[in-house]
């Protein structure tokens, strides 16, 4: 379509378009049809930095809006190819050498350097979206998607009446994306729930916390639960990574009775409220960090859960602080956890986490699980 409107064009305008060499190549190629994907954009912002040049050269009162083409440039790196940007830029540095014989003082050494910059920054966004195989904004709503899936998968199952649950995930530096993670499944008697810690913090963890997410919420109700630690450790063997390890506690209640097992992979200790006396216990489970040897050997702990009772599940990034132990760590949780029985336990989880996350900048994760 491009094609036949340029061959359209008046005689006396394709003899102007002739005089101008970077234009001659840009009308030669609109002709052949060889700009195909993002021809329209191209050829849309090519005419655009045309026009704003042509302006400002011809601008005698300081009107014309040369400032555009920074936007021009913008624009083609977020939505134009490597080839087709670097042939944009060519054609806004033909017109600013133009405006500039023509009129010195419309465009001046600030405006030269800004569009300077503007183009490495376009010329990288370029490449990066040309390496993605994606155009425009896309790889960025992919991204969202992304996240979006990671926060769905970490809500909790609807639980029969007299159960409830709460999830709070705060990654660092207010990232989208982090390294802790929650699955779960039920089918209204069990109640499987798994918190994953992956090495690192923020976006850095958070891409393999996307990949493993599906593959451990896959696993999670498919296999015996006794077997799911085993399971994922093998699982994380067959990638080969390099960037570090991963530890996960793995919870299984008995909704009908109360029931539950907890089983840990080198992950901070899991702790019951009891509300007979009022105290916290914690959880004896302990095992080896998944990712490191071939076979993984756990030390679960079974208890119960009565009316009133609650389980509390959470990651390194709330407890440990440098230069502090890990026990210290745990007891200051526990004492601001106490303000969670008179408030409420949904209520007070979230403020819980901010309290203990305020001082540390790592990725936190907390589960709440009570029985009313």
């Amino acid at each position: 379509m491009l094609q036949r409107l340029v061959q359209r064009l008046p005689p006396r305008v394709r003899a102007f378009l002739r005089r101008i060499p970077i234009l001659v190549v840009l009308y030669r190629l609109l002709r052949r049809g060889r700009l195909t994907r993002d021809r329209y954009v191209f050829a849309g912002l090519a005419v655009l930095a045309v026009v704003i040049g042509a302006a400002t050269a011809n601008d005698t009162r300081g009107l014309a809006p040369s400032g555009v083409l920074v936007l021009v440039v913008l624009g083609g790196g977020l939505l134009l190819r490597v080839r087709s940007l670097v042939a944009l830029l060519a054609i806004v540095v033909v017109m600013v050498f133009f405006a500039a014989w023509h009129n010195g003082p419309a465009i001046g050494p600030g405006m030269i350097a800004t569009l300077a910059v503007t183009a490495v920054l376009a010329l990288t966004l370029a490449r990066t979206r040309q390496q993605l195989g994606v155009q425009g904004l896309r790889g960025d709503s992919m991204l969202l998607e992304l996240r979006d899936r990671l926060r769905r998968q970490g809500e909790m199952p609807e639980l029969p009446d007299g159960w409830s649950s709460q999830v709070v995930l705060l990654q660092a530096g207010g990232s989208s994306f982090g390294g802790d993670f929650v699955v779960s499944a039920s089918d209204g008697d069990v109640l499987e729930v798994a918190l994953v810690d992956v090495s690192g913090k923020g976006t850095d963890a958070g891409t393999r916390a996307l990949m493993l997410s599906g593959a451990f919420g896959g696993l999670l109700g498919s296999i015996q639960p006794d077997r799911f630690l085993q399971a994922c450790n093998l699982y994380l063997h067959r990638q080969r990574w390099d960037e570090g390890f991963v530890t996960a506690v793995h919870v299984v209640v008995d909704l009908r009775t109360g029931e539950y097992t907890v089983d840990s992979a080198g992950h901070p200790p899991a702790v019951q409220f009891d509300a007979s006396s009022g105290a916290w216990q914690v959880s004896p489970a302990k095992g080896v960090v998944l990712g490191v040897v071939p076979e993984v050997s756990t030390l679960p702990e079974h208890g119960r859960l009565r009316p009133g009772d609650a389980l509390l599940l959470y990651t390194d990034g709330l407890v440990e602080s440098p230069g502090l132990d890990l026990d210290a760590g745990i007891d200051r949780l526990l004492g601001e956890a106490e303000r969670l029985v008179p408030h409420g336990f949904r209520k007070g989880a979230r403020e819980l986490v901010e309290t203990m996350a305020a001082a540390r900048d790592d990725d936190c994760a907390l589960v709440l699980i009570w029985r009313n």
